[in-house]
């Protein structure tokens, strides 16, 4: 069901990084009503492979990837916020992507789609701001690679958002971060089907996308989940298939079963634009450092959450960024969580990290349409 599901078009020429689009497509929801003074409008931009559709609403009921955090009486509370989430440029979910036909050839864009970059997803995101008619926003939220979104978005638009929250994000891909993102790109790109970014929309590379899969899903979660959740326990004997090496361990299921649902909806070639975006990112790029970089962001309050399992976006690096943020002159709060959920803590750690988006959504001194007092 998309019924919830808007369309805003660029018009003209979308100028980006590497090239170049014509009348690109931006896919988006929003739930919530602005207010009078329409100061409440709260951007959240996505990890690399959701959708736009974060929360259920009475236009789609299905549940969001972030149900738990979006709705009436949660912690981003939408009878108080108007939400809008995008679909990132780039992406297979409605927003102009690889699969998208090229208004200039009538053919599918494939490996002729730009390069894409952060900042690129950030600007596309802030042309559906400005279609709304909102020239200011409360906060910017994101999480994973929409932490860093958050960041370009803040940097190339530091007067936007009043308020910033970075989950599970980074200034910069560690080396680690880029060599297990290339190693997936590769994977997808030795399955013949891929044919160089040329298959066909009903014939896509499922081997890779598997295995790129369940690579992923390890990099997602930390040892010591997969350890108390699943041990060395076997598979019973009436799932065995006898197949030589087959399936033999719990664990070994539960990637089987996640590279099962992740195949039909994700395109390939989305997966590898969107991969390499956030191996490019630097926000050293805007200022020659990164903390000069992070100095540009004008956002007067900052929340900034990291996860101690995190292998992909390492603790430091939450770090890091509360550190540039904190220049006296703003509000900055940093939490380091104990969970053992690793990357995926955002979504499923719902315990652990709800209490710290209410106390920075809902305190009465932050509600928007009220004066904010920055010590």
């Amino acid at each position: 069901m998309v019924a919830a599901r808007k369309f805003h078009q660029i018009e003209g020429t979308f100028r980006m990084r590497n090239g170049h689009l014509e009348s690109p497509v931006v896919a988006y929801e929003t739930w919530g009503e602005l207010n009078f003074q329409r100061d409440n409008g709260i951007l959240l931009f996505t990890g690399l492979s959701p959708s736009a559709h974060a929360a259920s609403s009475e236009d789609d009921p299905s549940n969001g990837w972030w149900e738990q955090m979006l709705g009436e009486s949660k912690p981003i509370d939408t009878t108080k916020y108007f939400v809008i989430c995008v679909n990132s440029l780039g992406s297979c979910f409605g927003s102009t992507g690889p699969s998208s036909i090229n208004p200039e050839t009538g053919e599918r864009y494939g490996l002729h789609f730009p390069v894409l970059t952060i900042e690129d997803i950030a600007r596309a995101g802030h042309d559906v701001v400005k279609s709304l008619g909102l020239t200011r926003l409360h906060a910017v939220v994101g999480a994973s690679m929409g932490g860093m979104t958050c960041l370009a978005y803040s940097m190339l638009f530091p007067n936007v958002a009043e308020g910033l929250v970075s989950i599970s994000g980074s200034p910069r891909a560690s080396a680690f971060a880029i060599s297990l993102r290339s190693l997936q790109r590769e994977i997808i790109r030795s399955d013949p089907v891929w044919n160089h970014g040329s298959y066909a929309p009903d014939e896509e590379p499922i081997t890779g996308m598997r295995l790129a899969r369940k690579l992923g899903m390890l990099t997602y979660r930390s040892a010591t989940e997969l350890e108390q959740r699943f041990g060395r326990e076997l598979i019973p004997d009436g799932r065995q298939t006898g197949e030589p090496f087959g399936i033999d361990f719990e664990v070994e299921s539960y990637l089987e079963a996640h590279a099962d649902k992740w195949i039909g909806t994700f395109d390939a070639n989305s997966y590898l634009y969107l991969s390499r975006a956030m191996d490019l990112f630097d926000v050293a790029d805007h200022g020659g450092s990164v903390e000069a970089g992070l100095r540009r962001i004008g956002a007067k309050r900052a929340l900034v959450i990291g996860v101690d399992t995190d292998l992909l976006f390492p603790i430091d690096h939450q770090k890091r960024i509360a550190d540039g943020l904190e220049d006296g002159q703003r509000e900055v709060k940093f939490h380091a969580l104990p969970s053992i959920q690793g990357h995926d803590a955002f979504l499923v750690d719902m315990d652990r990290f709800r209490p710290i988006l209410c106390d920075f959504f809902n305190c009465s001194m932050n509600q928007p349409g009220k004066l904010r007092k920055v010590d």
